[in-house]
């Protein structure tokens, strides 16, 4: 910067920067549709750690994504697929938090995933990926592999396996295993330090 920058300059610089840097959007989806699920609780969680200047969704719209076509993903794509691929898009990071189901990814997860491929929208996305689950080792796996082809920024740090997850959980959704508890904020503070 030149000596003889004005000072309102240098100031209009800092606070754009400092806006910039303040306005960042995390997405987060939980790979379960019912509401009171273990990984809608840990996005809750989540939530309440997001610091000041850090928005923080949670999708809620999965179930209401129509099947993959892809004879039907050309210029105007069904109107749920387009908000989802903005959402990300726009996201500054994502959050994807899910069971394992018959020892495998949730199909309405898959799905959502298989409409980004053509947009590109998860494309060097920095991404957490939590899976939470009675055993969760066959859907982490495949996620990785997903996630992989989708060429997702699938951060080795803030990828979580939990197994036995509502043994760490009180009736209420408290996660109460402290080890739990530290890798999550742990694995969130790496999705932050990466966005």
């Amino acid at each position: 910067m030149s000596k003889n920058t004005p000072l309102t300059s240098v100031n209009s610089l800092f606070i754009a920067k400092m806006q910039t840097s303040m306005s960042k959007k995390i997405l987060a989806i939980s790979g379960s549709l019912r509401a009171g699920s273990s990984n809608h609780a840990i996005l809750r969680f989540l939530s309440t750690m997001a610091p000041k200047g850090v928005s923080f969704t949670i999708y809620n719209n999965l179930v209401q994504i129509p099947p993959f076509n892809p004879g039907v993903d050309h210029e105007i794509p069904p109107v749920l697929v387009v908000e989802l691929r903005n959402l990300i898009k726009d996201a500054d990071g994502i959050i994807i938090c899910t069971p394992e189901y018959a020892y495998g990814v949730p199909g309405q997860l898959k799905n959502a995933l298989d409409w980004t491929v053509s947009s590109g929208s998860l494309v060097d996305k920095p991404l957490a990926l939590i899976t939470a689950s009675t055993g969760g080792e066959n859907a982490h796996a495949a996620l990785l592999l997903i996630l992989a082809a989708l060429s997702a920024n699938v951060l080795k740090d803030a990828t979580l396996l939990i197994s036995f997850i509502r043994s760490k959980m009180d009736g209420d959704g408290n996660i109460t295993h402290e080890k739990t508890r530290e890798s999550l904020i742990a694995g969130f503070n790496v999705l932050l330090n990466a966005m």
